[in-house]
């Protein structure tokens, strides 16, 4: 059983996390991160809180299915792709909004390309640590 220290920890820590995610996430058009390194920030965060409390109360923290997340990720990133299609444009060229976002700046087809990024990662990473920890779990029974 974890102790106090960890799950006081982790209960304080997944917030902090996950808001670091996002900042990474943001930050990744101009400087080093983006989608896979802001994705796994993310999944880092709820596999410390599957350590803490379980993977059962981590999977109703995320309350959503890992397998929805890889899928939703992959249409933002398939349709990032193809939106220049419709603006007679060349596959994957970037597309932007003509103005920028407030705290977010230029918002275009990059940073939806970079959000399905960031959802497949914290899906997939997910998936193999939640599976692991279950696969432990029924070992250890």
């Amino acid at each position: 059983m974890p102790s106090l220290i960890l799950k006081t920890a982790a209960r304080y820590l997944l917030p902090l996390l996950l808001l670091f995610s996002v900042f990474v996430l943001l930050r990744g058009h101009n400087e080093p991160g983006g989608g896979f390194t802001g994705g796994l920030v993310a999944a880092s965060a709820f596999a410390l809180y599957g350590i803490a409390y379980g993977v059962d109360r981590a999977r109703q923290v995320i309350r959503i299915s890992n397998r929805d997340l890889i899928g939703i990720g992959l249409l933002l990133a398939a349709i990032s792709t193809l939106l220049p299609l419709f603006f007679r444009d060349a596959f994957m060229e970037g597309e932007w909004l003509a103005y920028p976002l407030p705290a977010i700046g230029k918002v275009g087809t990059p940073f939806l390309f970079d959000l399905g990024v960031y959802l497949v990662v914290v899906g997939v990473v997910l998936t193999i640590v939640f599976t692991l920890a279950e696969e432990q779990e029924t070992v250890e029974m």
